[in-house]
C-alpha cells in the first residue's frame, strides 16, 4: 500500500495540485493508496504535557496517532507532500513526526549497540516539496530539510529516500511546473 502524507492547508495550492496529480497517476497504475491529510484530519501537532509524560514510553493519547501508526505499518511506500516554509517543513508535519514516530513503533534504542534501530520497513520514500527558494539554496548537508529527510526518516525505516523539490514555484511559470510534474510522475 502507498501512503501519501499531505501537509498543506489550502486546496488551491500547487502542493494540492501535486497531490491530485499523484492520486490520478496511482489510480492509472492500479496502485492501492491511502492519504493522511493532516489539515483535513484536524491533526494537532502540539505535544501536550500529558502526551509528553507518555512520550518516553512510546504511548499516546491522540487517537489519530494510533490511526496513523496502523496506516504506516501497512505501507510499503510513502510519499510526503509539503511546502518548504522558513527553510523547513510546516509545523503540522513536524508535529506528525514528533507524535507518531514513537519509541517502540518507529524506532528503539539498542543499549548494547548504543544506537537507534528502525522498526518500520517502508521500501520507498518520496518527498515532494515546493519552495520559493532555489533548490540548491535549501538542499545542503546540515540544513533542516535535508537532515529531516535523509537522516531522521532513514533512522526509523523509511528507506530509499528521494527528494524532489519544485523550486521558484510561483515565479517559475507553467513550463517550469509542468517539467517538474513530468519528472515527478516518472518516480511514481
Amino acid at each position: 500500500m502507498v501512503t501519501i502524507i499531505y501537509a498543506h492547508p489550502w486546496d488551491g495550492s500547487f502542493c494540492h495540485f501535486l497531490l491530485e496529480t499523484i492520486e490520478k497517476e496511482l489510480m492509472a497504475k492500479n496502485k492501492k493508496f491511502q492519504i493522511i491529510d493532516l489539515h483535513t484530519d484536524n491533526f494537532n501537532p502540539v505535544l501536550t504535557e500529558a502526551e509528553l509524560a507518555l512520550y518516553a514510553k512510546g504511548n499516546f493519547i491522540d487517537p489519530l496517532v494510533g490511526k496513523y501508526q496502523r496506516i504506516l505499518k501497512a505501507s510499503c511506500e510513502v510519499i510526503v507532500i509539503f511546502p518548504v516554509w522558513w527553510m523547513g517543513m510546516p509545523a503540522i508535519l513536524k508535529g506528525f513526526f514528533d507524535k507518531v514516530m514513537l519509541n517502540g513503533f518507529a524506532w528503539y534504542y539498542n543499549e548494547q549497540q548504543q544506537k537507534l534501530l528502525p522498526l518500520l520497513d517502508i521500501n520507498k520514500t518520496t518527498i515532494v516539496t515546493t519552495s520559493e527558494e532555489p533548490t540548491d539554496f535549501i538542499v545542503k548537508e546540515g540544513d533542516p530539510v535535508h537532515d529531516a529527510i535523509f537522516h531522521c526518516m532513514t533512522a526509523v525505516g523509511l528507506k530509499n529516500g528521494k527528494w524532489m523539490n519544485c523550486d521558484r514555484v510561483t515565479q517559475g511559470g507553467d513550463e517550469h511546473r509542468l517539467a517538474f510534474i513530468a519528472s515527478l510522475l516518472d518516480e511514481i
